[in-house]
């Protein structure tokens, strides 16, 4: 495929498409329950603004955390202008919800009040905020206990200007951004990533005209730029210069899709090329149909099929390999020290660490690749279980490259995962 047909493609499938009518329903009814009890209008949709990489046109397929404010009336802020106003203003606003939505689960979470609807997954965070006469909003905050100030107007306006200029390559670039979060457990948020694509654009004018044909140069001088960024605690965003906290660094994982971007690059014209990007993007990017030497059953399933993938947090796995008569060793050590990893071991695939806060649900996908697996159609690559707590055992068998993926699923949403290679040297003795 032509490199403009791969990333037309990519972009379309990214597309949050039929969901923005769901979400646009469950906007319009929060709005409405809200208006009736604020203001004692009924049926009205007016007094919100959504904001967060939806309100500012970068979300993706697969979103499902929506960001919305409620502008309040101006003649309320004396109501709530002691120390207890801002948790009576949320609590109001949730209890509100509550009686329209007496089956889901709504609470005050510090400057938000959370809805967590379960037949679609998607997450309501609406905030209540009386809006000044500059654009800015303040909005409550339960921890401080006091009146904070926002400038979403702002960063959606500095979005779209760069979007104009740069031939709406901005937008391009921030969703292909969070694909290549989401696809390789990148802990970055939406602003993070919009402030930082806002930042390479405003080095480097070479994409502003450019079409689809030149985005394999750009995302590759993308990765580029944020392999090469300081490490920070934060970053000022794009517009309001409010601050964006860096979760964690993300330069290695930039660097690491610098150079697939190389590789596929490289591929250009081949079909291997689409496999490349799908290293960097995911199952976005589509498949070029090839024969195998061999007749297998391609087994293989990929979560985004199952759940809606928003990384918000980290999880790290190792394996602990294992035989009778030898010491146990860690995969990510005989990895860094060259040590080659032979058939006939046993295998104990383990979390280390996992920021997400329990419960959730832990799932894995065991992937054989290679000749010989294809030869002895064992593919295998579906979404699995545990073989006990956040533990899953294998065995090694047969000489190839073999993946062993971890994802960590909370409230029907994967929010982190991640990956190790598990390279066999040697057939069993």
């Amino acid at each position: 495929m032509k490199v403009s047909e791969i990333f037309d493609s990519l972009l379309v499938n990214l597309k949050v498409g039929d969901a923005s009518t769901t979400i646009g329903a469950r906007r319009d009814q929060i709005t409405k329950t809200l208006n009736k009890d604020f203001r004692s209008v009924e049926g009205s949709t007016s007094n919100r603004l959504m904001v967060g990489s939806y309100g500012r046109h970068t979300a993706i397929h697969g979103v499902s955390d929506l960001d919305m404010i409620y502008i309040l009336s101006a003649n309320l802020r004396s109501s709530y202008k002691s120390e207890t106003g801002p948790r009576r203003v949320l609590e109001r606003v949730r209890d509100v919800l509550k009686a329209r939505y007496p089956n889901t689960e709504i609470r005050v979470d510090q400057c938000v009040v959370r809805v967590q609807f379960t037949s679609n997954k998607f997450k309501f965070e609406v905030q209540p905020a009386f809006e000044n006469t500059d654009g800015s909003f303040d909005y409550p905050d339960t921890k401080s206990e006091s009146w904070k100030v926002t400038k979403p107007r702002e960063e959606i306006a500095a979005t779209k200007v760069c979007n104009d200029r740069t031939s709406r390559n901005m937008r391009h670039l921030a969703r292909m951004a969070r694909a290549w979060k989401d696809t390789n457990g990148v802990v970055m948020g939406g602003l993070l990533i919009d402030t930082l694509v806002h930042r390479f654009f405003s080095t480097n004018t070479e994409y502003d005209d450019e079409g689809s044909d030149w985005f394999d140069l750009m995302v590759r001088d993308f990765f580029e730029f944020l392999a090469d960024e300081p490490d920070k605690d934060c970053y000022l965003a794009l517009g309001s210069n409010q601050r964006v906290t860096v979760k964690k660094h993300f330069q290695s994982k930039a660097k690491k899709a610098y150079n697939r971007c190389l590789d596929a690059i490289d591929s250009e014209g081949k079909a291997s090329a689409n496999k490349k990007w799908r290293k960097v993007f995911g199952t976005v990017v589509p498949l070029e149909i090839t024969e195998s030497t061999h007749s297998f059953n391609d087994t293989e399933e990929f979560v985004e099929t199952l759940f809606p993938v928003d990384i918000r947090h980290s999880v790290t796995i190792d394996c602990e390999v294992a035989q009778n008569g030898w010491r146990p060793a860690l995969l990510r050590t005989m990895l860094r020290d060259r040590t080659p990893l032979l058939a006939n071991k046993g295998l104990d695939f383990k979390i280390i660490e996992c920021s997400a806060p329990e419960p959730y649900e832990v799932k894995w996908k065991v992937l054989n690749r290679g000749d010989e697996a294809e030869r002895r159609n064992i593919i295998r690559g579906q979404i699995i279980s545990s073989s006990r707590s956040g533990v899953r055992h294998e065995r090694t068998s047969f000489r190839g490259e073999h993946v062993v993926e971890c994802y960590i699923v909370k409230d029907g949403i994967v929010v982190a995962r991640d990956l190790i290679d598990v390279p066999i040297s040697t057939n069993a003795v």
